[in-house]
């Protein structure tokens, strides 16, 4: 069906608005919210139409396919791909399940106790050795995710303008955006995460069994403090929210997501 046929699906049409959203810019030239939150009430819907296939059948550019290896190893490289490739669609769909989301920031801490450490710089050691390996991987990451960003922006403000594509195409687009956002999200909502728990860790190893080791781990932790901020201008701030990652900002009801650019 020629795009303009599309005009009496308005679920599938909700991929369109933001097409011309996604030029607008907000503060610093980033993408301005709406797009964002356009772009997520339109696949949120569509993806629940789907259940057992793929969030999409597009195939992956390259930059996609290193997009998810570079986050498979940060988010569970001891895990099988499958799990995480699950995981992912889920979460695009409807959400991450309650087992995947994080705990709270003393179960690192725990952790480190537990471990059978002759003494405390092992585990002060330990502590800096996390933190700098998670420190490495994020600017390959966010180098990666901006390219995708940007890649999706160009499909998305392609869409009016293709009069061939049916509805399959449109859904295919608005559904592998959402993945590729959903995943930014959720990277970015794990690295806070893991920063917290680090500081955590530190701050409670440092009244627990007190030494000078403590200022090389708080160097190791301003390090990835640093490289965690890369990913902030990837997307806008209420994205892991808009995934299902992380509580909506304030206590009413949910925000309209799909908004008139």
């Amino acid at each position: 069906m020629p795009l303009r046929g599309l005009l009496a699906r308005p679920i599938l049409l909700l991929a369109l608005p933001f097409a011309a959203s996604c030029v607008q810019q907000g503060d610093f030239g980033r993408p301005a919210p709406t797009a964002w939150n356009s772009l997520i009430g339109a696949a949120g819907p569509l993806t629940a139409r789907v259940q057992g296939e793929p969030v999409s059948l597009f195939p992956f550019t390259d930059d996609e396919r290193t997009l998810r290896e570079r986050a498979w190893r940060y988010l569970m490289p001891a895990r099988d791909r499958s799990l995480f490739e699950t995981a992912l669609s889920d979460l695009t769909r409807a959400g991450l399940p309650a087992e995947w989301r994080p705990t709270d920031p003393a179960g690192y801490f725990e952790a480190i106790l537990a471990e059978n450490a002759r003494s405390p710089v092992s585990r002060y050691r330990r502590l800096s050795d996390d933190v700098t390996a998670d420190g490495r991987l994020i600017p390959a990451f966010a180098e990666t995710a901006a390219r995708v960003v940007r890649a999706d922006l160009n499909r998305l403000r392609s869409l009016p303008f293709i009069r061939t594509l049916d509805d399959a195409d449109v859904r295919g687009a608005a559904m592998r955006v959402a993945e590729n956002r959903c995943l930014i999200a959720w990277v970015r909502r794990e690295a806070a995460l893991r920063e917290e728990a680090y500081r955590y860790a530190l701050e409670h190893l440092l009244v627990a069994v007190p030494g000078e080791e403590a200022i090389g781990a708080e160097r190791t932790l301003a390090f990835l403090t640093a490289r965690r901020r890369l990913l902030d201008p990837l997307l806008p701030v209420d994205a892991e929210a808009r995934c299902g990652l992380a509580p909506a900002a304030g206590a009413g009801p949910q925000a309209t997501l799909v908004t008139k650019g």
